[in-house]
């Protein structure tokens, strides 16, 4: 434990530049090395000030987290054997996503990472899975009522584990990207309102590289997920919430309920199920982000925590209109 106490010591910015920090500094690396630390601050500030440009860090995260979340995955397939190496590489992957994205905050932006803050994640976690599990659910439930999707019987429980890498991966990587990224970085200067309509609009987009994918359904992926997304952020100010969501959906969409997944093929889930009907109901080949069913249920959650986001006075304005200035804070 005093490793880790040392290293958790050694990544706080607090001690670094506290009165202080150079006596520490001192006390723990040689004579000329700490006076080269001492001295970086300086010498890194003008590449520093361009790094804090919004464009930059934007583009600069998205390529750390990307990178990251390739490398992992082209690891997972070519080294992972069975569901419990799966899972131990995706979780591997994600602390290690996290460790480096909150190096990168403390020193670029100067700040902690209050969207990982520890304080409430059990709770805000759990509802987010529970959410998007139980909204998948609902969503199957009255296809199944309209005739659409049946149930014809049951396979292996093997198959709950085999998944649990895949609804982790994607809800980790994906949100950290569009809404710990992009929606964040993008809220920071022109509020909360553009920060929707950007997050959402790139987040549809990127699903129309998946097979069968259409315009219309990178319409409903934004104004669905997208926005119901960024309301769970925006709510909380923390990534929790999304990330739980986002897991839950996919997981019970490709563990459970099978069906076809954001265009990524139909998965073999704990039910045998057969879809027929029209795609307008059914999703076709892309699921059920593709159908009215999924679009209606998902719309009709992000109203629902956008008003419960408003009513918290959690939207934040540009920039130009703040009272203070600096980076956008929720209460």
């Amino acid at each position: 434990m005093s490793e880790v106490r040392a290293i958790a010591v050694l990544l706080d910015a607090s001690t670094i530049t506290a009165p202080n920090g150079a006596t520490f500094i001192a006390k723990i690396f040689p004579a000329r090395i700490s006076s080269m630390i001492a001295q970086a601050p300086a010498r890194l500030d003008p590449l520093l000030k361009f790094v804090r440009l919004p464009l930059v860090r934007v583009l600069l995260l998205a390529a750390i987290v990307f990178y990251l979340y390739i490398s992992g995955h082209l690891f997972r397939g070519s080294f992972a054997k069975g569901a419990l190496q799966d899972l131990a590489v995706v979780l591997w992957m994600i602390l290690l996503t996290m460790a480096v994205y909150v190096g990168f905050v403390m020193v670029v932006e100067r700040r902690r990472a209050t969207e990982f803050a520890l304080p409430g994640m059990d709770r805000e976690l759990g509802a987010g899975l529970l959410l998007g599990a139980g909204l998948y659910t609902a969503c199957t439930l009255v296809l199944m009522a309209l005739g659409v999707y049946r149930i014809e019987g049951f396979n292996s429980w093997y198959v709950l584990p085999a998944m649990l890498w895949f609804g982790l991966s994607s809800g980790f990587f994906e949100e950290l990207l569009f809404r710990g990224v992009l929606f964040r970085i993008t809220d920071d200067s022109f509020g909360s309102w553009v920060a929707i309509a950007v997050s959402s609009l790139a987040f549809g987009l990127i699903h129309l590289n998946n097979p069968g994918a259409t315009l219309r359904g990178v319409l409903f992926i934004a104004i669905g997920a997208g926005v119901l997304l960024a309301a769970a952020y925006m709510l909380t100010g923390r990534l929790w919430m999304s990330m739980g969501f986002h897991t839950g959906w996919n997981y019970t969409q490709g563990a459970i309920f099978p069906i076809h997944v954001s265009g990524s093929g139909q998965s073999q889930g704990l039910f045998n199920a057969r879809v027929s009907g029209p795609d307008y109901l059914t999703g076709g080949v892309y699921g059920m982000e593709f159908s009215f069913v999924g679009l209606f249920g998902m719309a009709a959650t992000a109203l629902v925590l956008l008003v419960m986001a408003i009513r918290a006075g959690k939207v934040v304005p540009p920039s130009w209109h703040r009272t203070t200035p600096g980076a956008a804070t929720r209460p």
